[in-house]
């Protein structure tokens, strides 16, 4: 006989940090480029962290929690 497990509807946010970059936070968001960008100059999204000259990043955790904190808040 096999044991069954429950796993829950919804994925619990991410507790272990890793880089997401722009292309993976928009997939996450649904938000584009300008948006976000927009959202992060106004205080309203978790700033990137710099990788190099021209590359960024964002934590996995923040974005994660960013979600879970809009879905709690719906109306």
């Amino acid at each position: 006989m096999t044991k069954q497990t429950n796993t829950p509807a919804s994925p619990e946010p991410a507790t272990e940090h890793s880089f997401l970059r722009r292309a993976e936070v928009e997939a996450r968001t649904g938000f584009k480029r300008a948006h976000i960008y927009n959202l992060m100059n106004e205080g309203k999204f978790p700033k990137a962290i710099r990788l190099g000259v021209r590359a960024v990043a964002w934590d996995s955790v923040e974005i994660d929690q960013w979600i879970a904190d809009r879905l709690k808040n719906r109306v």
